[in-house]
Parts: C-alpha cells; structure tokens; sequence
C-alpha cells in the first residue's frame, strides 16, 4: 500500500530537464544498436540536458565528456550520412591490434592526468570518473567509426556508472544506464550479425 507514495514522491524528486535526458538517451541508444543514423541527432539533444545534470552533481569528467560526445555526435551524424544510397545499412568492421594499443594507452594517460587534476575540486571520484570518461571517449570514437567492439566497452562502462549514480542519487539517470546494459548487448549481437553478412556478400561478390 506504501508503494504508490513512495513511487509518487521518488517521482516529484526528479528534474524535468533529467527526464528528458533520460528518454532521448534510450531512444538514440535503441536507434544506434539498430544502425539507425537518426540516433546521431536525439542524442545532441541528449547529452545537452546531460551536460547539465552532471555540472550540478560535481561530476565534471562527466560534464567535459557530454561535450565532447556533442562534438562526436556531429562528428557521427556526418561520417554515417556518407553510406551509399544503395547500401540499407551502415557497413561494420572489427577493431584492430593497433587500435587495442593506441586505445589503452589512450585511456590510462587520461585517466591518471584528469584523475590528478580532479582530485585537488570538489568533483566525485575523480580518478574512476575519469576513467569512465576515458573509457567512453574511445568507444564514441569506436560508434562513429562503426566498429562492432564499441559495444563492448559501454557495457563494461555502463555498468560502472549505474554504482557511481545510484552513490549521487541521480537515481533516473541510473535507470537509464541500467537499461544501456542490455541495449549494448544487444547493439553488439546486431552489428555482429551485420558484419557476417557483410563477409558472406563480400564472399559471393
């Protein structure tokens, strides 16, 4: 019977403009895994209301990464647009042994510099923050390029930043990393699948 209050209250709690970054954030996820270029539009709108929420709550790793996936965003609705008319879907390709490299060290160099700064603010976690931003840095350069184990980062990242939002009670941005878990999941079993396709017509070709 205490439910309903409860749920009525926890929803009085939360911020229209976080709401809203919340569902332009599932839908331009869904739309990625399914290879949709309008993905690349929604999440602009996306990470500007994100850009906000995470400067309130004194994630600043978080707050400079939604700027630079609002540049990405621009990025990836231009490099996506070039698809051939003839072509249904974006075309897929596999990560390679240099890409590996040049992305972990990418990643520690970030995390260890921005870490070092962020600790001297008042910013939340600054080194786990920073290497979750690190993290997601590589894979919106990996999702913009099209490379099917850009998935596989942001399941592994988003998964982090559902402990890290639940400790700042931003508790519906924290739903909706929860709910990118499985959408990953399922982007990267989706693009997977494209790519042997891919294999088979380059094979019959």
């Amino acid at each position: 019977m205490h439910l309903i209050p409860a749920l009525q209250g926890w929803w009085q709690h939360q911020t229209w403009y976080e709401v809203v970054a919340f569902i332009t954030g599932v839908l331009c996820v869904a739309l990625a895994a399914f290879n949709n270029i309008w993905n690349w539009p929604i999440a602009i709108v996306s990470v500007g209301f994100y850009i906000y929420v995470y400067f309130m709550q004194h994630l600043y790793a978080n707050t400079g990464l939604q700027v630079y996936f609002m540049l990405m965003n621009v990025y990836g609705w231009y490099y996506w647009s070039k698809v051939p008319p003839s072509d249904e879907k974006a075309w897929v390709s596999r990560i390679s042994r240099a890409e590996i490299i040049y992305a972990t060290i990418a990643v520690i160099i970030f995390t260890v510099f921005l870490g070092s700064v962020l600790k001297y603010t008042s910013a939340s976690f600054p080194y786990l923050d920073s290497f979750c931003a690190a993290c997601s840095l590589v894979g919106q350069v990996f999702l913009a390029r099209r490379i099917l184990e850009n998935w596989l980062i942001w399941i592994f990242v988003d998964i982090i930043y559902v402990g890290i939002l639940v400790s700042k009670q931003l508790d519906l941005t924290a739903i909706l990393y929860a709910i990118y878990v499985p959408l990953a999941i399922w982007g990267y079993y989706d693009w997977r699948r494209d790519y042997k396709k891919q294999l088979l017509l380059l094979a019959n070709a």
